[in-house]
């Protein structure tokens, strides 16, 4: 199955800070992201590294804006395929780099992802990691998939890095939430972050809602993340607003037989 992907190029999203955007089509309409960082400081860090199959154009991306050699670190939020879908090639590359991880990653992809402990550092929320001109505190984002998530905000630009926050569709390669149509945003803020994160139907509202202010009571200037648009000023708000009236919510229910023995057949003719 072959996915189209949107010709892209990076968004200056803060000082020195810059979203690598992935833009693969969504049957259902628009497009989905698997986004990334390059935060260029005086010890560049590479903020997740998207999926293979957008390999060759992500970095061509990520390499415009710094030499691999330079790499100091790589931010590893995750075990999900599309967070470490191009962590070999990197890890090659970037010889001088750590890669910024967790116990949860490694013991989820213990024995099928092989990960360079010796060039590892681990930390836990709550742990602030010095990478030379900024430091890095360590959260666990409002919304996850994985125990083993963990985002940062940067205490130098005001950037939290959301990971599978605020989830969205685009019409196109846009990355700003105002350039999302409000219809969009609002039907596939709903569809997909509860898609992505099902355990809200059974989350208790008033510990969910202190969970989400330990990252909103930050003094926040950017929200990105790997699946959302870049959020800004009012839009901020708005999201976590949106993500705290998730709670109880039911996911929308998932395609089944019919629809797998419909793909078949559009594929096999395709084929033919």
């Amino acid at each position: 199955m072959k996915i189209e992907l949107l010709p892209t190029e990076p968004e200056a999203i803060a000082p020195d800070t810059w979203l690598v955007p992935t833009l693969g089509a969504d049957p259902a309409g628009g497009y989905l992201g698997a986004h990334s960082l390059v935060i260029r400081g005086t010890e560049p860090v590479l903020v997740d590294t998207s999926v293979l199959f957008g390999r060759d154009r992500w970095l061509e991306n990520v390499f415009s804006l710094v030499e691999p050699e330079d790499v100091r670190w790589i931010f590893l939020s995750h075990d999900d395929h599309d967070h470490l879908g191009n962590l070999d090639v990197v890890l090659e590359r970037c010889p001088n780099a750590t890669l910024l991880s967790n116990y949860a990653t490694v013991a989820r992809l213990v024995a099928d992802v092989e990960l360079p402990l010796e060039r590892m550092r681990w930390s836990n929320v709550g742990d602030t990691i010095d990478v030379g001109d900024r430091d890095l505190l360590v959260v666990r984002p409002p919304m996850f998939d994985s125990p083993a998530t963990r985002g940062f905000f940067d205490t130098r630009t005001g950037v939290l890095w959301g990971v599978d926050t605020f989830g969205t569709s685009f019409p196109g390669a846009v990355y700003d939430a105002d350039d999302v149509p409000d219809e969009m945003y609002d039907e596939s803020f709903v569809l997909l972050n509860l898609l992505n994160t099902p355990w809200l139907e059974w989350a208790d509202a008033e510990r969910f809602a202190a969970h989400v202010a330990t990252t909103q009571s930050l003094p926040l200037e950017v929200v990105a993340s790997a699946h959302g648009p870049v959020h800004r000023g009012a839009r901020i708000a708005d999201a976590f607003r949106r993500t705290r009236e998730l709670v109880g919510r039911v996911p929308a229910p998932q395609p089944g037989q019919d629809v797998l023995d419909l793909l078949s057949a559009m594929f096999a003719v395709t084929a033919a």
